[in-house]
């Protein structure tokens, strides 16, 4: 009986002598660190920070173009004395409660289109005429209507909310697909209930859409009636404490304003509504 002979194919032997192929690479400290988006983010706003100093010590006139160093430093003076945060509250305040309004009269509009022929024709006929309508060109007759105070610019912050979320959220409720809406009508769901059980999850990234698009026009809205109209009910908000900056020639002040301004609107949409999303949207897994 012959001994068993084992038999190499080339393949094997070619395989052999070569090493194998790197399946998984141990990414470096540095590329670890660079896939992170916030400090990428990060690095951008220093880099922007750098090139703004620079650029306004070659300058060198602070009457036109102050220093980022002489800007923080009168932001931060005037939050030591409490002046400027007494401005932000007083916009805030007003922004919040126009916002919720235009939010909930955007959700009652919306959930009338959604089931009837009428709502509907009604929200896009409405949309159609006002959304085009800049708030800002409201507030004169807001100041006629109501006055010179917060309920004028509580108007024309219901009206830059209103148009943004109806328009988003009534985009996303057609969205929805039809075998999730007869789930909905077979478990007997009607009105207001099949609205906030079925459509409002299905669509809301949609419906979170709106309310970042709405939030940045009325935010916007705000300061623009604050810098022109800016006193309510005694006191002006943050539009008007550049406004007032300028008006002294206090342009490091004006800069610090703006500088607040920026700060709020990112903190809202890097915290606020970013902290929603991961409660909501990925939580009931509507979006990867």
């Amino acid at each position: 009986m012959s001994e068993p002979r084992i038999i190499l194919s080339s393949v094997d032997v070619m395989n052999d002598g070569m090493d194998q192929p790197e399946v998984e690479r141990q990414l470096s400290v540095t590329e670890r660190l660079w896939n992170h988006a916030a400090l990428r983010k990060t690095v951008i706003l220093i880099a922007l920070a750098i090139i703004w100093e620079l650029y306004a010590r070659h300058l060198d006139n602070s009457l036109l173009f102050p220093t980022l160093s002489d800007t923080l430093k009168a932001l931060f003076d005037h939050l030591a004395d409490g002046s400027l945060l007494e401005r932000v509250w007083t916009s805030v305040k007003v922004l919040l409660i126009g916002y919720a309004i235009g939010i909930v009269l955007a959700g009652l509009l919306t959930a009338i289109a959604i089931n009837t022929r009428i709502g509907t024709d009604l929200l896009e006929t409405l949309t159609a005429m006002f959304n085009p309508l800049p708030a800002i060109a409201l507030l004169p007759l807001a100041l006629i209507w109501f006055g010179l105070g917060a309920a004028s610019l509580v108007f024309v912050l219901v009206h830059s909310v209103l148009w943004a979320v109806a328009l988003n959220t009534h985009a996303g409720f057609l969205s929805v697909s039809p075998t999730l809406r007869m789930v909905g009508r077979n478990y007997g769901l009607r009105g207001l209930p099949y609205v906030l059980r079925i459509l409002v999850p299905a669509a809301f990234p949609s419906i979170l859409t709106g309310l970042k698009v709405a939030w940045a026009f009325a935010w916007r809205t705000l300061i623009a009636a604050e810098l022109v109209f800016g006193v309510a009910s005694g006191k002006g908000g943050l539009g008007w404490f550049i406004y007032e900056s300028r008006t002294v020639l206090d342009i490091p002040a004006v800069f610090a304003g703006l500088l607040t301004v920026i700060v709020i609107g990112l903190a809202v949409e890097n915290l606020g509504f970013r902290l929603i999303e991961r409660r909501t949207v990925r939580m009931w897994g509507v979006q990867s």
